[in-house]
């Protein structure tokens, strides 16, 4: 009974955002390209005109803590999805369709990170401001796997900042009374995510080479191997909408026992079921591996957490990281 009601929540949901687009193809359209244009500025068709706190919504909590974190008191902001919540797989609910239809702005992260969801809000954007921020960074600082960009432009904090950059020039141009307010905090926060980057690229290299080696539970983390020198291996796509075959698992057991890596890492947004297939694959060969922890990959911790926040996530996952491998 209890499935059968969340099914019918999610179809009332859907019916409800449905009829939400439905009725911006008759409404002024705002132009949703600038977030398609690979880090040109932004350009919004029309400045807000009311009393902040200016009502945004996010998809992700990363986001939305990048929005409070410039915003400041001059944004209400909201974030879609929880801990623990995968954004691959998110569905709306009739709760989110009512946030989304009071929203000033909309902030999604793109690049296919929300799945259906992000053609959703691209269509939403003809009626009301919605960008997808991951989408305006330069298209030669993306990665791509799966002949798809890789989403999780969060775990290299430097492209993070330059995200920030992005986000404090759409706050000015579509808030220009708070342009002071925005800059400064702007100035404040890329700072600290300057030395949140180099604390990182620290506590990396103090791994042994060899050793460094990161199995996690979906492909998730190749901007954060790209940025400090770590190889990642995920046993699923990156996306969870992919699921692992046989193949895949028993090719990745063969990996961790040639390189006799000893720890692989669950995810708190993603089953553990393949973790647990690899563990016992690679027991089966008498390569005993353990768990080196949980990370935090497509959603922050619980809020009255550090890994709450976009930098306590990062020094989390980065101590959990270190512990296991070093």
């Amino acid at each position: 009974m209890r499935r059968q009601t969340a099914t019918i929540a999610g179809r009332i949901a859907w019916a409800l955002l449905a009829g939400l687009l439905l009725l911006s193809g008759c409404a002024e359209p705002v132009d949703p390209e600038p977030a398609l244009q690979g880090g040109q500025p932004w350009s919004v068709a029309q400045p807000f005109a009311g009393t902040p706190p200016i009502r945004v919504v996010c998809t992700t909590g990363m986001l939305a803590d990048l929005a409070r974190n410039l915003g400041g008191e001059r944004l209400q902001v909201t974030a879609l999805m929880g801990e623990g919540v995968d954004p691959h797989l998110y569905k709306v609910s009739p709760g989110d369709v009512a946030k989304l239809d009071a929203a000033d702005l909309v902030l999604f992260n793109g690049l296919h990170l929300e799945g259906k969801l992000g053609e959703l809000f691209k269509r939403l954007a003809r009626r009301k401001p919605a960008y997808a921020l991951a989408e305006s960074l330069p298209a030669e600082r993306l990665l791509g796997l799966e002949g798809a960009p890789d989403p999780h432009v969060w775990f290299d904090v430097s492209l993070w900042r330059d995200l920030a950059d992005r986000l404090c020039e759409l706050l000015v141009a579509f808030d220009p009374a708070g342009a002071a307010e925005y800059r400064q905090r702007h100035a404040a926060y890329a700072a600290r995510l300057d030395d949140l980057h180099a604390w990182v690229q620290q506590e990396i290299a103090s791994i042994p080479a060899p050793r460094r080696v990161l199995v996690t539970a979906h492909d998730a983390f190749r901007y954060f191997g790209r940025a400090y020198g770590i190889e990642v291996r995920g046993i699923q796509g990156i996306s969870t909408e992919s699921e692992a075959g046989l193949k895949e698992i028993n090719q990745l057991v063969d990996f961790l026992v040639e390189r006799q890596i000893k720890a692989v890492f669950v995810e708190s947004s993603v089953s553990t079921r393949n973790v647990q297939a690899i563990r016992e694959g690679c027991q089966a060969r008498g390569h005993p591996i353990v768990l080196g922890g949980e990370l935090f990959s497509d959603a922050l911790g619980p809020a009255d957490r550090p890994e709450g926040t976009y930098e306590g996530m990062v020094r989390h996952n980065v101590r959990t990281i270190v512990e296991a491998l070093r």
